[in-house]
This record gives C-alpha cells, structure tokens and sequence, in this order.
C-alpha cells in the first residue's frame, strides 16, 4: 500500500509498506478522507518522531476485521479517535482526559490507503458514522471536538463577547460554534481573506492584525472580550490579547508559540482584575460525541470550510498549502 511519510514539512515522501494484518482485537480501514491538520505543519512539535506518517482527522470504511472483535464489519463507516483516555485514572475521573497518563496506543497515520486500528482504540475510540455525516465531515470530528472542549474549559455561553485571534480552521470553528451560542464574536486576522471567511462564518466584526485591535474592540463591545482565544501563535496576538480581555475574562491558548519565544503575562495587571489563562489542548470522549451531534445537526456546518481535496500523491502540494496559509482552509487527502 502507498502511505506518505514525512520526514519534514518540505520532505514529505510517497513509500510502499505492507498492507497490515488485524490482530484478533483489531480492525483494517481503508482511509477515504484526512485532513491536515495545522498541528501537523508544526516541526518542533513533530520533529522529534520523524520520519512518521502523519494524519489523525481520520474517516474510513472498515475492510478486515480481527476474530474476536464484535459489532463491526466490512463496509461499515467510522470514525476513530486518533488516541483514547483510559476513563480510570484520577485525570479520567475528573474529566481531564487529554492528561491520562495511561494512553499507549496512539492510531497509525492516516495519510496511508490504509490504516490498522488497535484493539484498544478499536473498543474506546472508534464509533460508526451517522448516515448524515459524510467521509469529508468527518474529518472535522476530532478538531471540532477540541473547539468544544476549549469553549466549555473558558465556559463560553450565550450572549458572551468573544474574541478570535487568528481565522485559520480552528478559529473559524470557534467563530462557528460560538455563532450557534449566540455569542457577539469579533475576529482578528492579518489576511484579508481569513477575515472574509470569518465575517461570513458569523464574526460580527472583523479586523484586521496591523490595527489597532483593542481600540475598535472596545468602541465596538463597549468594554473588553469576556472571552480571548487564541489560535495563532504569533507573538504579537498574545501581546495584543493581553489588551483585550475584560474583567473576569478568560484567555485561552487553543495555539501556543514555538518553545523558544517567551511569553510575557502582565501578572501584576491580571491580579486585581481576576484574568484566567488557559490552555486547551487535545478533547475527550464527551468532547468527540457533541462534535459529532453539532455536525450531524448541521448546529456547526463544516463542509463551507472545505478548499482543497487532493490525492495522496499530492500531499506536498497539500503540506505546501496550509504552511503559506494564504488560499486554504481546510485541505482533505483523498488517498
């Protein structure tokens, strides 16, 4: 089978591997539709287990499946989570899944015609498609999932303000479920485009990075973001969103800087005026089944974000996109 194995963002080469064999606890998927995922450009978070075949945001249809595994079968459609929590653990307990410690098995590449799911991830992790959710939808499964867990961590509600710094797929997805909580959402970003994008994804005003943000927010709001969220990791946002956030507001790194940028938090400012900082990584069980139920509801649409389907040979070129930024949203292979 042909599975493309990156090496680094602009090393991306197209391999032959054996097609797996299931276990006894484990099913064979072919992979119809994955996304690239914006972690996945990231090389200090990748880097250190490279050369790897990347690719989580994962649908496809069961081919072979493992002797003793039940409910499944050939010609099924499913969603895998690309890592399961244990739901023992004290993290498990108190619903901080994304901290298990226990996590082992983590789900093979999906930028491969074919992917082997573990027996652990198949009993945890893997559910069958709705009729109503598509291959192409499902890819936003997981992603979304981590919007809604991020939004319940900074417990985002209706009527509140928010604001989204940066309008690449994860902070449209955040504009988009704040949107169906009837939230007052401004936006900010420096491509003209992304803040299209956003305007029409229900941002109620938008602007642009070189303004002067917090000014117009404030002229806009009235007051500061009861919300800031950040889902870019330019230092210059962070700077900014320290300007933007109200009283008893919430600033949550959904996006982080790269390990060797520092970040300054102006502490002594944040002490009188209660500011939280939070950071949002990964999602849980819960997370993946809401996500699921706003995709099948259409509460949260995901295909409007869809710019690019590209064959799996084509992956570089797919790679190519998402690092420029400047065209693309959300970038599927089709292997």
């Amino acid at each position: 089978m042909k599975v493309a194995r990156w090496y680094n963002n602009r090393d991306i080469r197209i391999e032959d591997m054996p097609k797996p064999v299931p276990g006894p606890q484990d099913i064979l998927i072919k992979v119809i539709s994955c996304g690239i995922c914006g972690s996945d450009i990231v090389e200090w978070y990748r880097l250190p287990r490279a050369p790897l075949i990347p690719g989580h945001e994962i649908g496809g249809v069961v081919i072979e499946t493992g002797a003793s595994v039940p409910g499944y079968h050939p010609g099924d459609r499913v969603f895998a989570a690309p890592k399961v929590p244990c739901l023992k653990c004290d993290y498990c307990q108190k619903g901080r899944y994304p901290l298990c410690t226990e996590v082992k098995d983590r789900l093979p590449g999906g930028f491969a015609e074919y992917i082997l799911v573990p027996g652990q991830l198949v009993a945890k992790g893997m559910v069958r498609l709705p009729d109503r959710i598509t291959y192409d939808q499902s890819t936003f499964i997981e992603p979304l999932a981590c919007v809604v867990r991020a939004q319940n961590l900074a417990t985002i509600r209706e009527g509140q303000t928010m604001l989204v710094f940066g309008c690449g797929m994860s902070g449209l997805l955040h504009i988009k479920l704040a949107k169906a909580k009837k939230c007052d959402i401004v936006a900010v970003d420096i491509n003209p485009k992304k803040l299209e994008y956003a305007k029409r994804f229900g941002a109620d005003l938008t602007i642009n990075a070189g303004e002067e943000v917090p000014e117009i927010l404030t002229a806009h709001l009235g007051k500061q973001a009861e919300a800031v969220i950040l889902c870019t990791s330019a230092l210059s946002a962070v700077e900014q969103a320290w300007q933007c956030v109200d009283k008893g507001g919430t600033v949550v790194f959904f996006a982080v800087p790269d390990p060797d940028k520092k970040v300054e938090i102006p502490i002594n400012y944040f002490w009188m005026r209660e500011i939280m900082i939070l950071t949002s990584y990964y999602c849980g069980p819960p997370d993946i089944k809401e996500a699921m139920n706003l995709i099948e509801s259409e509460s949260v649409t995901v295909d409007d974000l869809i710019t690019h389907k590209l064959p799996l040979m084509e992956i570089a070129k797919g790679f190519q996109l998402v690092l420029e930024g400047k065209d693309s949203i959300k970038v599927l292979i089709e292997p």
